[in-house]
């Protein structure tokens, strides 16, 4: 068997490409190694993210005071009061208590600049009524304001 020059070089090429690519891939392989990275497992939870305490500066209220401690049926009474940690133009609602349950009246306001409100609305029904002020979408509420109808 006889083997030509060109036989010979294209056999140290090969060997030459081939050893440049181990030695690329192996230094590759020892780069990654002296970094590890961790990977993760199919054992491992995801840690829950921490709930934002609230602070008192994030918190909401509401103060209300009626312009009137008792009215006579068919009177207007007047809300007014101002708010915390709601955005200028944040929707308010009237409630009244009603057989243990809050109930939304028709008087709307909106939060105006300088964070004040003011809602009016008309007592009917003879008694005591018990009024407070809402933000809409939000659990944020007045204390309880007493307005006796008689």
């Amino acid at each position: 068997m006889h083997t030509t020059q060109r036989q010979i070089s294209r056999a140290l090429a090969a060997g030459a490409l081939s050893v440049a690519l181990l030695s690329a891939g192996s230094t590759g392989a020892f780069a990654t190694e002296a970094k590890p990275t961790p990977s993760p497992t199919m054992s491992a939870k995801p840690k829950p993210k921490p709930k934002p305490s609230p602070s008192p500066t994030t918190t909401a209220s509401i103060s209300a005071r009626a312009n009137t401690t008792s009215v006579k049926p068919g009177e207007p009474v007047t809300v007014t009061g101002r708010t915390s940690g709601l955005k200028v133009g944040w929707p308010l609602v009237l409630q009244h208590q009603k057989g243990g349950k809050w109930v939304p009246l028709k008087a709307t306001a909106k939060v105006k600049n300088g964070s004040s409100y003011s809602l009016t609305t008309t007592l009917s029904n003879p008694g005591t009524e018990h009024l407070r002020v809402a933000a809409v979408g939000k659990k944020v509420y007045s204390p309880t304001v007493t307005v006796k109808v008689s």
